[in-house]
């Protein structure tokens, strides 16, 4: 069977995270780490949706442009219907880092339909789009803000969202003539969507639709399965997406009965607040601070930590390692070279104590160090909180072949997501 969907996540977590949605509504997919060979293709098994995992989140125009243009000629070669680019459900990006546009502009050139369609919003996670402008939910009191007074996304580190309105920061990242359909519409009947979409499409480089509810991702839905009939399409989005391509099914996709045993690693390298409150409830781990500075300038500072944590995983303790500072403290500045060292660290702990269970926290970080651990794809397991998923890694390695792997995004994940990680409690 040829699959219908393709999907390239700009970062690990979010790739997982659509993963876990098609895996959730009975479509059978698999994410690979990098294009893949007839080999890996044939062990994956028949699919209806295939992912690859990138990281042209945190890459600028010309990393960009070798990093999609093999994947859009892979997508092109396998026939999928639809091409999702998977970006962050906060859209943040800039000019010279994971930009949108750019990487619209490349994939677009792999697909029949010319006109882009972009969905603003995923309820689901409380990411919500209204007129175009994007609002987006924080902490565990549901308060939704305007993505540009949003207490963390208004203020990243990298990307700080100084613009709600979509349209507005995809022209500033150098997508010109750009459309919109605005939710009182997709709540209407699908033909008069059909029909704006249609009228709209004939002209515009891309059409952005709102989305507050499922009934919008539904419409949505409706659309793109019609359209990608005809021809093949390019949509920009989150994992919504992917919710609103494949009506949803009776299957039930229900983890291995036996959980993994022995101790987990786990290596935090986001500073959002969320996780934050996360590690606090952490209480089962060993936790070793990593001093960003110290084991970028130094292999005695590295060389520390990795007999730290193997010898507490040797012990049978499940172990935290973070590269956040303590509270109180100045936060460092996130850099693809810290997040380079972050996965040598993780890499030489696991080769001095192998364990079945790895965690990862920051979608920059989770790129970098599942890149470098020599998985070659990763198989749905769980979903252990919304938005948050665990996956059954493939390697040719055998001892790192079906470990389980959560990767989590920084705002992503209720408060007690590592404990429930060592309790394998999936959520339903």
């Amino acid at each position: 069977m040829t699959p219908s969907y393709g999907w390239y996540g700009d970062d690990f977590t979010g790739a997982t995270d659509t993963l876990a949605t098609l895996a959730r509504r009975g479509c059978r997919a698999f994410l690979f780490l990098r294009v893949p060979d007839p080999q890996q293709l044939a062990q994956a098994g028949d699919l209806e949706a295939i992912g690859i995992a990138g990281a042209a989140r945190a890459m600028g125009p010309d990393e960009m442009q070798a990093e999609l243009a093999p994947a859009g000629a892979f997508f092109r070669h396998l026939g999928v219907r639809l091409l999702h680019y998977k970006c962050c459900s906060t859209f943040d990006s800039a000019p010279a880092l994971g930009n949108i546009a750019e990487a619209s502009r490349i994939l677009r050139e792999y697909v029949a339909h010319k006109t882009v369609a972009i969905l603003g919003g995923q309820p689901s996670l409380g990411r919500y789009c209204a007129f175009s402008n994007l609002f987006a939910s924080f902490g565990a009191d549901g308060g939704v803000f305007r993505l540009d007074r949003h207490p963390t996304m208004s203020r990243h580190p990298a990307t700080p969202m100084t613009e709600a309105d979509l349209r507005q920061h995809l022209i500033a990242l150098g997508m010109q003539n750009i459309e919109a359909i605005h939710w009182p519409l997709l709540a209407s009947d699908p033909e008069a969507l059909s029909a704006e979409w249609q009228r709209l499409s004939k002209t515009a480089f891309a059409v952005l639709l709102d989305a507050l509810d499922t009934q919008h991702v539904d419409a949505f839905g409706h659309l793109l399965r019609a359209e990608s009939r005809m021809q093949s399409l390019l949509v920009v989005g989150p994992s919504s997406v992917a919710q609103a391509f494949f009506e949803e099914r009776e299957v039930q996709v229900s983890p291995p009965a036996t959980p993994e045993v022995g101790p987990a690693l786990a290596f935090v390298g986001s500073l959002s607040p969320t996780t934050r409150v996360q590690m606090a409830a952490a209480r089962s781990y060993t936790r070793l601070a990593v001093d960003p500075d110290s084991i970028l300038s130094s292999s005695e500072a590295r060389e520390r930590i990795i007999g730290k944590a193997a010898a507490a995983l040797g012990r049978g303790e499940h172990v935290m390692l973070s590269t956040a500072p303590e509270a109180g403290s100045a936060p460092h500045s996130a850099s693809a070279d810290l997040a380079t060292v972050s996965a040598y660290l993780v890499d030489e702990i696991l080769k001095r104590h192998p364990v079945r269970r790895l965690a990862i926290a920051g979608g920059d970080t989770s790129s970098r160090i599942v890149g470098h651990l020599g998985y070659w794809g990763l198989g749905y397991h769980s979903q252990i909180s919304n938005g948050v998923a665990v996956s059954l890694a493939r390697s040719d390695d055998i001892s790192r072949d079906r470990m389980l792997v959560m990767l989590k995004g920084g705002q992503m994940g209720h408060e007690q997501l590592f404990e429930s990680f060592l309790e394998d409690k999936a959520c339903s």
